[in-house]
């Protein structure tokens, strides 16, 4: 039996970005993966895709790093095509395997090489590949996404589409998919909607991407929100088909933490801007924990900066940076090391004393998962002669660990799983701590009918089965 260790590199947080039917495709993509660079800075990949007699053909450039670092203008040039895919992504568990970069490319019977990338976690990946293994599969990769290929060269379906579709019924848990086959891009998302997907048109062709921003960054105009359950076939003339595979009764379960921190705050979703999500955060904490002593405000940048504004206007209160971030350094929470998350915190943040000295600090941040960096940064504004630090978060304690792709650890290494609110704040050093409600966070994302995210890592609440001896804890 398979354990979730056995997985050195889950596809978690991710991005993707697809286009078809323009010529200078891979440009575009480069630039789209440029504006999702937040959702994964470990490596990056890209394959440009047409038809040449009658089958599909992939040529396709991966790398470590960034994308501005590992893409250059001769690589871009060897992707010609009128499709192209791409994909960012970090790993959680581990190793970097270049047989990990995606998209992931394969041949199919009678219908050529096909370039797939993935977004989300499969949480029956491990029963999936135990199955495939005994049956004769052979995987050349140690991450979950490969299970989709295995799954798509057993079908005995004719056509790419119901292939794709046939293979819904068989994973579970979060995927937003997109596939390149010659001229055609597929799109896919779970039922339940957990991860992002969003469709776009430039100059009436179609675009794939997950997330608004980097639909902007091209020109291209947002359509709508891939929808739960849904499978959509774009062609090179601009159209799309649209099919539910599973029927369309789902209960939507979008993951919150896209809304509290991963997605960037210009990204939009149902025509609001996740930056006004993050104002609204923001109000509610400072209706419902304003210290009578604080002099100021201070976000813990760069996720925290909206929430500190929405705080600060409810308040009455000034909002200062007595946080500069070192933009040059990525996000600490999605390096894949925690000795490299310390150390990131002191390259990444430094205290400015003349906004610090002798105040009563608001300390605005968006989530506590390990406890780890949150310390540093609240140990770097006491040197810097704050009098008092009152820390408020952007979320619900984290007790649970998800399985939907995010990168929150096993409940034993979760802070709010194994301490209280008061014991928390002893541990942080802070002086009073804390967090938005799970009520007032749902206020803050507009979910009255408390039926449209995943709040999972706060209450426990999966929305489907989860393979328990696959998940044991670590």
């Amino acid at each position: 039996m398979y354990k979730l260790s056995d997985f050195k590199d889950l596809n978690e947080e991710c991005g993707v970005f697809a286009i078809t039917g323009v010529e200078d495709a891979a440009h575009l993509v480069y630039l789209g993966l440029y504006a999702l660079q937040h959702r994964g800075q470990e490596a990056f990949g890209m394959c440009a895709t047409a038809v040449q007699e009658g089958e599909s053909w992939v040529k396709a450039t991966k790398d470590f790093g960034l994308v501005a670092d590992g893409m250059s203008s001769a690589k871009l040039s060897q992707l010609q095509g009128s499709t192209c895919l791409g994909h960012v992504r970090y790993s959680t568990q581990g190793g970097r395997l270049s047989e990990n970069i995606q998209p992931f490319v394969f041949r199919l019977p009678q219908l050529g090489q096909i370039a797939m990338a993935h977004n989300g976690n499969l949480t029956n990946a491990l029963e999936l590949r135990e199955q495939l293994e005994r049956a004769g599969s052979v995987f050349t990769s140690t991450s979950d996404s490969e299970v989709f290929i295995h799954l798509l060269a057993r079908s005995n379906a004719q056509s790419l589409g119901d292939k794709i579709a046939g293979l819904m019924y068989q994973v579970k848990g979060a995927y937003a998919l997109c596939f390149a086959a010659g001229d055609h891009l597929y799109a896919v998302r779970d039922p339940y909607g957990f991860r992002p997907l969003v469709i776009g048109q430039l100059d009436g062709k179609s675009v794939i991407a997950s997330e608004t921003c980097a639909l902007d960054l091209i020109g291209a105009e947002t359509v709508r929100e891939v929808y739960p359950g849904e499978m959509i076939c774009m062609g090179p003339d601009g159209q799309f088909d649209s099919t539910f595979p599973m029927g369309r009764d789902t209960r939507p379960a979008f993951c919150a933490f896209e809304s509290i921190y991963f997605a960037r705050p210009d990204s939009q979703r149902n025509g609001e801007s996740f930056y006004q999500v993050r104002f609204r955060i923001g109000q509610r904490l400072a209706c419902d924990f304003l210290p009578e002593d604080a002099d100021t405000v201070v976000p813990v940048p760069d996720s925290g900066v909206p929430m500190a504004m929405g705080f600060a206007h409810e308040a009455g209160l000034p909002m200062e940076l007595g946080l500069v971030r070192n933009h040059y350094v990525g996000r600490t929470f999605i390096e894949p090391g925690q000795m490299n998350r310390d150390f990131k915190v002191k390259l990444k943040l430094s205290p400015v004393q003349s906004v610090l000295n002798g105040k009563s600090v608001v300390l605005i941040d968006d989530s506590v998962v390990r406890g780890t960096t949150c310390m540093r940064i609240v140990r770097m504004i006491r040197e810097a002669g704050a009098k008092k630090i009152h820390l408020r978060i952007g979320s619900p304690p984290i007790t649970h660990p998800c399985h939907y792709g995010v990168a929150t650890p096993s409940k034993k290494d979760l802070l709010a799983a194994n301490l209280s609110v008061d014991e928390i704040a002893r541990r942080l050093e802070v002086d009073s701590l804390q967090y938005i409600s799970q009520p007032g966070l749902r206020l803050a994302l507009g979910d009255q009918t408390q039926q449209g995210f995943c709040y999972a890592c706060f209450d426990g609440d999966y929305r489907e089965y989860i393979e328990k001896k696959a998940y044991q804890e670590q």
